[in-house]
């Protein structure tokens, strides 16, 4: 399965944005998928994940009430709608897909997607 990631660009703090992550293949409905983030000079932290079905969801504490996290298992795809960006919200953000379990840990995702750049100017 490829992801391919898209929805990234240059917004002004308080501003939102809406990142795509397509997969290709026909598994896409029986994984977990998540998006994560990687700002320069820091490791890659976990943002969301999304069960199979979509009925459960996750976040890190600093976007909760900011981001959401959703799919379309019709047209294989997950989003991770941003709102009320911050600055510090600044990292390229990464899709990532074939997880048995709803989790933080990037250990657990098997596929990963190029990546999406995310600016938040100030």
């Amino acid at each position: 399965v490829q992801l391919q990631a898209s929805g990234g660009g240059l917004v002004q703090a308080g501003g939102y944005l809406r990142l795509s992550c397509a997969a290709s293949g026909r598994t896409f409905g029986l994984y977990v998928m998540g998006w994560f983030r990687q700002a320069p000079g820091k490791e890659r932290e976990f943002v969301a994940a999304i069960s199979r079905t979509g009925g459960s969801t996750y976040y890190t504490d600093s976007v909760k009430g900011r981001f959401t996290i959703s799919r379309d298992n019709a047209r294989n795809t997950v989003y991770l709608q941003m709102n009320s960006l911050k600055p510090e919200d600044t990292a390229v953000y990464y899709c990532a897909g074939d997880a048995m379990i709803l989790t933080s840990n990037p250990a657990a995702y098997n596929r990963w997607g190029q990546g999406t750049q995310v600016t938040v100017s100030s």
